[in-house]
């Protein structure tokens, strides 16, 4: 869900008149190829990316160093030694949600239900990104300006045969 409001915030923010270079979703990653590169939140100094290459290795060794250490049940030091290397606990717990083993179970599912519902809002982002080379926010409006005109039976009419 929060890939969901890291789509819909940007151009929520860009709409109310807060500066980004780019804030539709789809079109954010092509700034890394602009002149200067990209600058994460607009800042020079927090995040500076200019290489794509560099951006990937560096994310590559990140998320496999973090998988690894799932994988292998536990980082170096002992942290999250003893654990079940598919579900957080332990550090990942500070509220002792799953100490109750029914608590824990009933969290699980609740987990698969709101990842189910976040990948299903992303595929509706993914479509409309196709099908109308807009932003959510910029098709919902667009949408509440006319509703008989702009909505998905309209947009579906175009990619019949004959049209």
């Amino acid at each position: 869900m929060l890939g969901a409001l890291g789509c819909v915030t940007p151009e929520l923010l860009a709409k109310n008149g807060i500066p980004f270079g780019e804030a539709v979703w789809f079109k954010a990653g092509a700034q890394i190829f602009q002149d200067g590169g990209l600058n994460y939140l607009g800042n020079e100094n927090l995040v500076h990316a200019q290489s794509i290459l560099a951006t990937l290795a560096v994310q590559v060794l990140l998320m496999g160093a973090a998988e690894s250490y799932r994988a292998n049940g536990g980082a170096p030091g002992g942290f999250g030694e003893d654990l079940d290397s598919l579900y957080p606990g332990g550090a990942f717990d500070p509220l002792g949600l799953a100490d109750d083993p029914d608590t824990l179970a009933e969290l699980k599912v609740k987990e698969i239900k709101n990842g189910r519902l976040a990948m299903f809002s992303m595929f509706g982002f993914f479509v409309q990104a196709i099908v109308t080379g807009q932003g959510p926010i910029a098709n919902l409006d667009a949408h509440l300006a006319d509703p008989a005109g702009n909505n998905a039976w309209n947009y579906a009419t175009k990619f019949t045969p004959g049209n």
